[in-house]
């Protein structure tokens, strides 16, 4: 058998192989709640044989949401789709999972096919917040700077959206660090511009990280996986980097989160990101080596090969997948046979096997 379909096993959680679903937003939610949309684009996928489906950036609050059509998971009536999401990705053998997020100053937009840039209050949008008053681009809202009430407060909404989201049989919950959202924003040091305990030095702006990493991992069963998708680097000189990244890892790893998804860029407007083939997997292979972690590559994955190199060189113990899933959702099986692997396919689909 090939590495790439060669278990997993993670704590108590077994993935039948290294083929995730990276989380990708739909923008098809109901006042957050997932619709029919999502139970089909999520469950095709473990239908298609991935080992774990990642559901979309899930906001821990209403105002965390890139836009008015994203899903949510700050409110117990949302709750019901999600578990019938999830026992199918279950019944198909495949491990459903969620990842938690804030979008911080790159909220309150339009969904790409709706628009551009800032929604109006008049016009459904909301006050943004960020750690520094600072846009993310001329067209974006303008955010206010977070007092630390407001911190402490966003600490508690992370761990009231993973204890739905292990209520909701999500059985990996990932934290989303990544991509210029909130986290990430508190990361940068050309994002944030605070004085206080959470500005200023790697220590401080690593301290919001490190707090929502703590309480969500305190509330998750022991058994169950903590993700961590991080940019790995901003892309411009004096912003974050692969050597804070590394420090910041080590830091993550001992609150106990069990793999880096590594991905880069998204918060800086003007960035210059030389997207290729590969061009993120250096980063998993060294977060990998320097910290004994597991983790994830991801980005421009498009060839059976190509994910079996990375995986049986060493360099992620995972590939995500999003592009290519979106396109053919029923890539694994089509892998496997490019591979020589045999798996196992749903009945109902035996004769096209």
């Amino acid at each position: 058998m090939s590495k790439l379909f060669s278990s997993l096993k993670i704590r108590e959680v077994e993935f039948k192989n290294r083929i995730f679903v990276s989380p990708m937003c739909q923008y098809s939610g109901v006042n957050g709640k997932p619709t029919d949309w999502h139970f089909i684009h999520l469950g095709t996928r473990a239908v298609g044989g991935a080992g774990l489906v990642i559901a979309e950036a899930t906001a821990v609050s209403p105002e965390g949401r890139i836009t008015p059509d994203d899903l949510g998971i700050w409110d117990d009536k949302l709750m019901n789709e999600y578990s019938r999401i999830t026992e199918f990705i279950k019944s198909r053998n495949s491990v459903p999972g969620i990842q938690l997020a804030h979008a911080g100053r790159k909220a309150s937009t339009y969904s790409p096919w709706k628009g551009e840039g800032q929604i109006s209050l008049e016009n459904g949008g909301w006050q943004t917040l960020a750690p520094s008053a600072v846009r993310f681009a001329d067209n974006f809202p303008l955010p206010l700077e977070m007092n630390p009430e407001e911190i402490k407060n966003l600490v508690s909404k992370f761990k009231d959206a993973a204890e739905r989201s292990v209520e909701a049989g999500f059985k990996v919950i990932e934290i989303h660090m990544a991509h210029g959202y909130l986290i990430h924003q508190f990361l940068s040091p050309i994002s944030n511009n605070r004085m206080d305990n959470y500005g200023g030095s790697f220590e401080n702006r690593v301290r919001l990280a490190v707090d929502i990493t703590k309480s969500v991992r305190g509330i998750m069963p022991s058994g169950l996986p903590l993700f961590v998708r991080i940019s790995a680097t901003d892309w411009v000189d004096g912003g974050w980097d692969i050597e804070q990244s590394v420090k910041l890892v080590r830091l993550l790893k001992e609150c106990g989160v069990d793999l880096i998804d590594c991905s880069s860029g998204g918060n800086i407007k003007s960035a210059v990101i030389p997207a290729g083939t590969n061009y993120q997997i250096p980063f998993a292979e060294r977060i990998r080596k320097e910290v004994n972690i597991l983790t994830g590559g991801v980005g421009f994955i498009t060839l059976p090969k190509q994910a079996e190199e990375i995986i049986e060189s060493g360099r992620a113990d995972a590939v995500l997948l999003a592009r290519e899933l979106l396109r053919n959702p029923y890539w694994p099986q089509q892998a496997a046979k490019v591979l020589g692997d045999n798996i196992d396919w749903p009945d109902q689909y035996l004769r096209a096997k």
